[in-house]
């Protein structure tokens, strides 16, 4: 993992308990923080950090997990190797026609996937069915028949060869689950977080008012008030849900797992960041949001031919000469962007993904026969609030999310797009950054707002 965590994963334990520890071979103590549940079978996930001396021995190993009332998890044996995170199936999920794996270390550059034939599916230690598609870090593969026995049943993924090999796992075979019918949305909204808990509220009012119904949060590992908020959010009567996505760069097996995860309760699901905002100059009169907005759009769509994927331009705004966090949210703060659009961010039918779930930059691979309707600025943009007041931008150097764009941190790919301009690999702020990006001062959104009383909802 990056920054030298380690996951520890345990069963659901039956006992309350808060000072859990991670105790190494080489000695080394290291708190174990509770980071996720996993479901199907229910597990725990703890979080500690990996010592300086326990790096130094290859292969690493695995810590124990300890405490006053884990004697449970005590070890006597010699401790196992660590399973690394470069190689790894790490989730999945069962359909209705087959069982779709996400995988790290198969396909490891954008572009290049291992053929179908050259990977079988295990389930347990003996059964075995073929891979029906092989792209980015996701895997479908044919489902097994009915599998004898009640225990839980890991799956994973053999390379053929003089000598296969198995890809190791900590994912577990899950027959289909008869979901609970529910009222199917027009239009969600997913995106990947990690501590935005400031930022949500703004976000969810604003798209909330202008049609967007359900919110579908892969929550990458925050460890601010992000529940807190949600659980406000949901009590205040939004639709909102967090499905826990530790895993890191998985951003595109992320958004794959969603179409699969929402397609029984979203038609169409746009794919934005929480500090991206959806707004039409053709919205600029009116006196109140509509929930109607976005999904009249949509219906005017479908009536076109085939129409399944909308791509919307984005405005990138700067930090606007803020120092701090702005206290009226986002769009009150920062009105200054660059002229230029750059990028763009979608909006998709989710039962016209193709089936091998390909996806890159927030656009999905349509099944033959559906097409992509690229708008103008003049009929709706994204305004992307990217380079913000720098405590905030700082900390992006965290990581980025996505499975092939370079970190921050790291000395190379300095002239990519993904960069920001001026900007080395180290978190130091650089001369004049409040008043950079600032090319053409842009308050459309920022008065939209304030007619529409989002302002003071956010107080």
């Amino acid at each position: 993992m990056p920054d030298w965590e380690i996951y520890v994963i345990i069963d659901y334990p039956h006992f309350h308990q808060s000072d859990f520890y991670c105790a190494f071979d080489s000695g080394e103590q290291t708190p174990a923080v509770p980071a996720a549940d996993l479901p199907f079978p229910a597990r725990l996930v703890f979080k500690c950090d990996f010592p300086k001396r326990a790096r130094r021995s290859l292969p690493f190993k695995q810590p124990t997990l300890r405490g006053s009332s884990v004697n449970a998890y005590y070890r006597n044996s010699p401790s196992p190797e660590l399973l690394r995170w470069t190689f790894l199936v790490y989730d999945s999920l069962t359909t209705d026609n087959d069982v779709v794996l996400f995988v790290k270390g198969l396909n490891k550059r954008r572009g290049i996937n291992r053929k179908p034939a050259e990977l079988t599916c295990i389930f347990g230690d003996a059964v075995r069915t073929a891979v029906t598609s092989s792209v980015q870090e996701v895997f479908r593969c044919k489902p097994p028949d009915n599998l004898a026995g009640k225990e839980p049943i890991k799956v994973s993924i053999e390379i053929a060869g003089p000598t296969p090999e198995v890809v190791p796992t900590i994912t577990y075979y899950t027959p289909p689950r008869q979901i609970s019918s529910q009222k199917k949305a027009k239009l969600c909204a997913c995106t990947m977080v990690y501590n935005v808990a400031k930022f949500l509220r703004e976000w969810i009012l604003y798209h909330s008012r202008i049609g967007v119904e359900k919110f579908i949060l892969y929550d990458n590992g925050s460890d601010d008030n992000l529940a807190t908020i949600v659980n406000e959010l949901v009590e205040e009567g939004y639709d909102v849900k967090t499905h826990f996505w530790l895993w890191p760069k998985t951003q595109e097996g992320g958004f794959s797992h969603s179409v699969i995860f929402a397609k029984d309760s979203c038609s169409w699901m746009m794919y934005i960041d929480v500090d991206e905002f959806v707004y039409s100059l053709s919205w600029s009169n009116l006196t109140q949001p509509s929930k109607s907005l976005l999904p009249s759009m949509l219906q005017n769509l479908e009536e076109e031919e085939n129409v399944a994927q909308i791509s919307i331009p984005c405005y990138e705004f700067g930090p606007s000469n803020q120092k701090e966090h702005p206290t009226k949210g986002v769009i009150q703060g920062y009105n200054c962007r660059r002229r230029r659009e750059n990028r763009h961010k979608s909006i998709v039918l989710l039962s016209a993904v193709d089936n091998s779930l390909l996806n890159v930059i927030h656009h999905f691979k349509l099944k033959t026969g559906y097409n992509v309707k690229k708008l103008n600025v003049f009929e709706m943009v994204v305004n992307h609030y990217k380079f913000q007041a720098w405590p905030e931008f700082k900390a992006k150097f965290r990581r980025r999310v996505s499975t092939y764009v370079v970190d921050w941190t790291k000395p190379s790919n300095l002239g990519s797009n993904d960069r920001t301009p001026g900007l080395g690999y180290s978190p130091v702020e650089p001369i004049g950054w409040k008043s950079k990006f600032c090319e053409v001062y842009d308050n459309g959104l920022k008065h939209l707002t304030q007619t529409w009383s989002i302002v003071k909802c956010l107080g």
